[in-house]
């Protein structure tokens, strides 16, 4: 199941569904969502890589569950707006959606989008090389793409978290550049963008930290990138 499993949230049937074939032919795997309450329900249900949102609908609208999103720490988001929504746009974007699209759009032109967004944060591969390995109060398996703390609790980790999280670890306590970091999870094929490393760093402190606002794990060094501010330890079995 090596696919992308995209989240197509709209309330409009004749938008939702033809997209989701589209996609299909294109190799990627859908879930559908006529409403706010159905998102929230497939998101908790199995891995999501990306979600598209629609931004108007009725009840709760795409930008509240924008916000959800962002606050449990992803997926990715892009938004379909309409073409006077300039400000709920922006909103979006500063609650952490990583890309928009006009309505009506081409579906060729989400297509590229949603290339181009799963490129900055490629999935990990089906196997991740490494064992278990501790900081602070986490313990991390790439191979199952999880967290568990102390406390016994548990996380699951998105496919780009579980690699953004692996790079920090093979550099403890080093501070590497958004560059360095772009380039490490999405190689040569990603293009300039600023906000991608922010975006995905954000979603990483929203579940490992105590207080995503005062993170003590994973540091911002201001002009030069991120660090992992925690001893790294190989964990048991």
């Amino acid at each position: 199941m090596g696919e992308p499993h995209i989240l197509i949230v709209d309330d409009a049937r004749d938008i939702r569904e033809p997209l989701s074939q589209y996609l299909r032919k294109h190799t990627f795997r859908t879930s559908l969502a006529a409403d706010a309450a159905q998102a929230r329900a497939a998101v908790e249900q199995g891995a999501v890589d990306l979600v598209v949102l629609d931004i108007m609908m009725p009840g709760e609208d795409g930008l509240s569950v924008c916000r959800w999103l962002s606050d449990r720490g992803g997926p990715p988001v892009i938004l379909l707006t309409a073409m006077a929504d300039d400000a709920d746009r922006v909103i979006g974007l500063e609650l952490g959606a990583d890309d928009y699209v006009v309505k009506p759009f081409n579906p060729r032109e989400l297509l590229a989008r949603i290339r181009a967004v799963l490129r900055r944060a490629p999935p990990a591969p089906a196997k991740v090389e490494g064992g278990a390995r501790s900081f602070g109060p986490w313990t991390h398996r790439p191979d199952t793409a999880q967290l568990a703390h102390e406390d016994g609790s548990k996380l699951a980790l998105t496919s780009a978290e579980n690699r953004l999280l692996g790079v920090f670890l093979d550099n403890p306590r080093t501070v590497l550049s958004r560059d360095r970091l772009l380039d490490v999870t999405a190689g040569r094929e990603a293009k300039a963008y600023d906000r991608a490393i922010d975006n995905q760093v954000s979603r990483l402190r929203r579940k490992i930290e105590v207080d995503p606002k005062k993170p003590t794990l994973l540091m911002t060094e201001w002009g030069g990138g991120y660090r992992l501010a925690a001893n790294v330890e190989t964990a048991g079995a």
